[in-house]
């Protein structure tokens, strides 16, 4: 399944070359695989002597992962299946402070509900669900230990997402935002594919950092490695919503770009706005040249360097990914995160390190979930029964 992921449509022949197996094994495998409707036929490939080969492919629009969004100021679902593609997103304006843990899980529930049952009426199916959470999470248990920017403490998301849906405890699974949303730059066509050593950077309400080192998210001992938006740069800065002063996020958040960039009754602060309509706003502005819009973007890209700085010496990644807003405002970001970082790292040209906006922006948290459900089957295909799929002999992959 991941050889198929990797190299798209290939011959039972290139399948054996790839994973070493021999042609009998992968052809008993590709038959088990297409009667679970995983993957097809692909046509044969051309040229060359002898009789042509059979090509095989993942099934698009089949086996489904759905990654779930936390945020501030909503709920939301994105769905990607076993070819990377994105199927498509949900999203729904709420209060999520608040509304409370009940009412938003009972919001999620429905959107949740909602996106499996459109991918069964476009034929697929739905394997699994992972929620992206800006805070402490217990991945081992789904539970949100603490999420300071959605005041929410000891949150059991699978437990409560099981009990109003009816699907099963391990359909669902949770982490961190920025972790997922370094899994999706990695591995669903963001800025960071191909690199084994980088660091996410969130841009949102809270900020904070997927770390990965050698092709591993670095977790820290209890997972809650990441939490760089609480680094206290600034003793008698602003209070933050953790309940302490100076933490980072309070500098360069994306409540720190709107009270710099525009007054309380301007539109642009508008919670009922999704976040790219605001984007769109402070850009239109910048192109313009408003001085208040300008200035505001230099203060948050100095003090974004200052902080990114601080990654860099610590963990001497080859690149950091800027998501979120960093990377919807990065004409006017990123050249001074650069700045500030080729002055601050002790290691020479910065130790190698890249500054490069997000190819995924503020959906990376959200698809990086869905990648991670998706792990369930390609890991282990036999999850998916042979029931599991909408029967049909077209396209079916002989053993």
């Amino acid at each position: 399944m991941r050889t198929l992921r990797e190299h798209g449509q290939v011959s039972r022949a290139q399948l054996a070359v790839h994973s070493g197996l021999s042609k009998a094994t992968i052809s008993s495998l590709v038959g088990d695989l297409g009667q679970r409707g995983l993957v097809r036929a692909a046509g044969t490939t051309a040229g060359g002597q002898g009789r042509p080969g059979e090509l095989v492919e993942l099934r698009p629009a089949s086996a489904c992962g759905v990654g779930l969004d936390l945020h501030v100021e909503h709920v939301g679902a994105t769905v990607v299946d076993l070819t990377g593609e994105v199927l498509l997103r949900r999203q729904v304006a709420c209060d999520v402070p608040g509304s409370g843990p009940e009412r938003v899980l009972d919001l999620l529930a429905d959107v949740l509900t909602g996106v499996v049952d459109d991918v069964r009426a476009r034929g697929g199916w739905v394997v699994g669900a992972t929620a992206a959470v800006p805070g402490l999470v217990d991945t081992d248990g789904a539970v949100v230990r603490f999420a300071p920017r959605l005041r929410w403490r000891e949150v059991a998301l699978r437990d409560g997402l099981a009990a109003r849906t009816g699907l099963a405890l391990d359909f669902f699974g949770a982490d961190n935002d920025a972790n997922l949303a370094a899994v999706a730059e990695q591995q669903a066509g963001g800025a960071a594919a191909g690199l084994d050593d980088f660091v996410y950077l969130t841009g949102d309400h809270g900020v904070g950092a997927g770390a990965v080192s050698r092709g591993e998210l670095v977790r820290g001992h209890l997972g809650y490695a990441g939490e760089v938006g609480h680094m206290m740069l600034d003793p008698l800065g602003p209070w933050c919503s953790c309940g302490r002063r100076g933490c980072w996020e309070t500098q360069v958040g994306l409540g720190a770009l709107l009270h710099a960039c525009a007054s309380p009754d301007d539109p642009v602060r508008d919670p009922a706005l999704d976040p790219d309509a605001r984007m769109a706003l402070v850009r239109a502005r910048a192109e313009t040249g408003d001085r208040r819009t300008l200035d505001a973007l230099h203060q948050i890209g100095t003090a974004l360097g200052a902080g990114v700085a601080v990654l860099v010496n610590l963990f001497n990644p080859a690149a950091v990914v800027l998501g979120g807003y960093f990377a919807a405002l990065s004409e006017w970001l990123v050249e001074p995160v650069r700045s500030e970082v080729a002055s601050r790292v002790l290691a020479e040209g910065a130790g190698g390190a890249t500054v490069v906006a997000s190819r995924l922006g503020f959906r990376a948290p959200s698809t990086g979930g869905a990648v991670h459900a998706l792990g369930r089957v390609l890991d282990d295909p036999t999850v998916v029964t042979m029931e599991d799929h909408v029967e049909s002999t077209e396209g079916m992959v002989a053993p």
